[in-house]
């Protein structure tokens, strides 16, 4: 049997976790590193949706260490917005990754595994690729459906040329993918929808969904503390959005619940609003054109800090688009963080049948007929005696044990040493 020493990890938008020392593919690989694994992550130098850029030294790329891993920043254009220059981003990406991982494999010696992530699967079409090249496995881990999350979302129509040709490529990376790792719980169910189940072994299809570094989580909930009056108001019920503020997040029906409710509520319940994105300014002037000053949007702040933000408020808030996506579990990064706060939640979102929210037992998460019924079920959180709504928070703490990275990071080193051949069972 072969050993398993050395993974790359390939991740184009993994490049703000090196500043941030946290993120799933970081927090994977200081879990794998303190197992005694080499790891590199491979990512672009440019930041999405910034102007920001790490310097590559005038070269195709350039390294550094962060906790111990080695990132590998590959030099690609910048970019605004989802137009032209973004898929000429990814593509240099695709591109430059060929000679950087020789070059690389020649200095520093072929890995054991790649571990190629999308979202966009340019980057799985390389591990595989490269992988089969240097004769070592490749997992490929989806984190979006491309391109069935861009027909959902009405981007691209279904029998549009485009999407064909986007489809045919899925099934080309999920036949050659030596292991399928989802991070939405119903991958097998989206390819058995799709009838891929006939091309791919289900056999080799995992699920590891994100989840939070609990060990971090509480060092920031603790050291990190950020000053706002508003959280430190303790006569009102406190309701926490944390996130991107654009379309597809729905914030404006955190808007007109909070009409609602103060309405009903004579404006006990106050919303606080956290992040940015093209949609704020309009939501900002929409709740001052209502008269409301029971919502109140604070901007985007240092992740660092949100953990002690969500310390401070009663509930977690989620919303987003209704889209048949859900169907398949999700795997929000706020719901993960929402959970360690040990706070309830509300999520005006389909997740159907995969739904760790009711799972749990820490709050509810259903698609609303409209915005009066999420507004009468975060009244509800509200009023909830002191025994049930601990009991609530209680339940959001124990979940929140079971997506710990160092957990996950176990099931992760199972599959990879499967796909070596290391050991036969996961």
């Amino acid at each position: 049997m072969n050993d398993l020493k050395t993974i790359w990890i390939w991740n184009h938008y993994a490049t703000n976790m090196f500043f941030e020392k946290g993120g799933r593919h970081h927090w994977f690989g200081r879990h794998l590193i303190k197992k005694g694994y080499k790891v590199k992550i491979f990512c672009a130098s440019t930041i999405h949706n910034s102007e920001e850029e790490v310097d590559t030294k005038g070269k195709t790329y350039f390294t550094d260490f962060s906790d111990g891993i080695e990132y590998v920043f590959i030099k690609t254009p910048k970019y605004t917005g989802n137009g032209k220059l973004r898929i000429k981003n990814m593509y240099a990406f695709y591109k430059e990754l060929f000679p950087i991982s020789k070059e690389v494999a020649a200095k520093d010696g072929t890995p054991d595994v790649i571990l190629a992530s999308s979202v966009h699967p340019l980057t799985l079409v390389a591990g595989i690729r490269i992988a089969k090249k240097m004769n070592i496995p490749c997992v490929c881990e989806i984190r979006d459906l491309w391109p069935e999350s861009l027909i959902e979302v009405g981007i691209l129509a279904r029998e549009s040329l485009p999407a064909k040709v986007l489809y045919k490529g899925e099934s080309w990376i999920y036949k050659k993918a030596d292991s399928l790792i989802f991070t939405m719980p119903g991958g097998s169910d989206y390819l058995k929808e799709r009838g891929l189940d006939k091309k791919v072994d289900l056999k080799k299809v995992y699920n590891i969904n994100n989840g939070i570094d609990l060990a971090d989580y509480r060092r920031e909930e603790t050291e990190e503390v950020f000053d706002d009056k508003d959280l430190n108001d303790d006569s009102c019920f406190k309701v926490m959005y944390t996130g991107s503020i654009r379309r597809v997040n729905c914030v404006g029906d955190l808007v007109e619940a909070a009409l609602i409710c103060g309405q009903k509520n004579d404006e006990n319940i106050k919303f606080i609003i956290y992040g940015d994105g093209d949609q704020r300014e309009k939501l900002e002037a929409k709740a001052k054109e209502l008269g409301l000053d029971n919502i109140v949007f604070k901007g985007r702040v240092e992740k660092k800090y949100i953990p002690f933000i969500l310390s401070k408020g009663d509930l977690n808030v989620v919303t987003g688009e209704d889209s048949n996506l859900g169907r398949y579990g999700v795997s929000w990064n706020k719901l993960f963080e929402y959970m360690a706060s040990g706070k309830p939640i509300v999520a005006n979102y389909n997740i159907q049948r995969y739904n760790f929210v009711d799972e749990y037992g820490f709050g509810e998460a259903k698609r609303y007929k409209d915005n009066g019924q999420f507004a009468d079920a975060i009244l509800k959180m509200a009023e909830l005696d002191a025994k049930k709504y601990e009991e609530l928070c209680s339940n959001a703490r124990k979940a929140a044990l079971d997506f710990d990275y160092e957990n996950l990071t176990d099931r992760l080193e199972a599959i990879l040493k499967k796909a070596v051949k290391v050991e036969e069972e996961v």
